[in-house]
């Protein structure tokens, strides 16, 4: 293994860890930033704030232009819309980066509202992030179901705020809930809507 897939390794491993404390409130979006490159270089033994700033900026600015799909990804969306259904898009993500990433992907024409945990001042799995939701778009729980590939974040945040879920599970990995529907591809959403 070289040196850049180690420091890959070390680095999802650390994004994990921040990204669950995040979810739970026990850090903030900045230091979620940060610090993940900075334990990543502390692997190496390179402890340099400044590079560890410098690497999550040019992280944040070049993730959005990554624009590698899952499997008919366009195809379900433009099916959707063509079924008169309303996309939303509910996400933990940053709010500038999730704006650019769909902006680069081509897939903000198909999401009417692009709610962020920093715009709903919440984060799934909390409820709270789906009723800011469910204002913002004049939706209610009932009228509403959640498309979703994380079982803790965005089944079981449906699960909380009332919402059908379903689960697309790209890995085949049996989750511990029972979502109200699971597909292993975005294809067969055709089959539920």
């Amino acid at each position: 293994m070289n040196d850049f897939e180690q420091f890959h390794k070390n680095y999802l491993v650390h994004n994990e860890k921040l990204w669950e404390r995040y979810r739970n409130g026990y850090i903030k979006q900045e230091e979620l930033r940060v610090k993940r490159m900075r334990l990543a270089l502390l692997d190496f033994k390179i402890a340099d704030e400044k590079l560890a700033t410098e690497m999550s900026t040019r992280f944040l600015d070049l993730l959005p232009t990554r624009t590698i799909l899952f499997p008919y990804t366009r195809e379900i969306l433009q099916y959707l819309r063509d079924k008169k259904y309303i996309l939303h898009m509910i996400t933990n993500g940053f709010e500038k980066t999730q704006h650019n990433k769909l902006m680069y992907a081509g897939l903000k024409p198909y999401f009417i509202e692009v709610i962020t945990s920093e715009s709903s001042g919440s984060l799934k799995p909390n409820k709270e992030i789906f009723e800011y939701a469910f204002k913002k778009c004049s939706a209610t729980a009932g009228e509403s179901i959640m498309i979703g590939d994380s079982v803790e974040v965005d089944i079981i945040g449906a699960m909380n705020a009332g919402i059908d879920q379903v689960y697309v599970n790209h890995l085949g990995i049996e989750p511990e809930v029972k979502p109200t529907y699971t597909v292993t591809s975005l294809k067969e959403l055709e089959k539920i809507f």
